[in-house]
């Protein structure tokens, strides 16, 4: 059994991540993550919603859109992968222009440390984002995210 505490990493400026060591191979969490049907068996904010419309698999330049809701208020969101690299990193960005980011490394005992980031750097929104609360409001979604993942790939 791998150590499933979630650690904070230093990121950078407008960079939430988090970190945790899954009992899972690369490829077996990579094909959750490129499938955005399967996205909701990750969901620790409670956000997400079951509807989805894109491709079966993810690549790269490929949009995807999501039914969800937060603070009461439902909405959808289309999203663009911008990395793909397969087996091992895929993000996708937002149309304000934040990103969600997973990195998948091997640990050499056959589980896999997985990084998610949410980079809102890039976007001209960046303190509308912030006087909403929504980087510790991701911080702590990303947290139960990755809490939740070591039992989702438990034997």
């Amino acid at each position: 059994m791998t150590d499933s505490v979630v650690t904070e990493l230093d990121a950078g400026t407008r960079r939430i991540a988090r970190q945790v060591v899954v009992d899972a191979t690369p490829h077996e969490l990579f094909e959750v993550l490129a499938d955005p049907r399967r996205h909701g068996e990750l969901d620790g904010s409670g956000t997400l919603r079951d509807t989805v419309s894109g491709p079966e698999r993810l690549g790269q330049g490929t949009a995807f859109a999501v039914n969800m809701r937060q603070f009461g208020v439902p909405y959808r969101i289309t999203s663009t992968v911008v990395a793909f690299e397969e087996g091992r990193a895929i993000e996708w960005r937002h149309p304000f222009g934040h990103t969600w980011r997973w990195d998948l490394a091997e640990t050499g005992s056959g589980g896999t440390t997985v990084t998610e980031t949410f980079d809102y750097s890039g976007t001209k929104h960046a303190k509308v984002l912030e006087m909403m609360g929504i980087p510790g409001k991701n911080a702590t979604s990303i947290t139960r995210t990755l809490e939740q993942l070591p039992q989702r790939f438990a034997g």
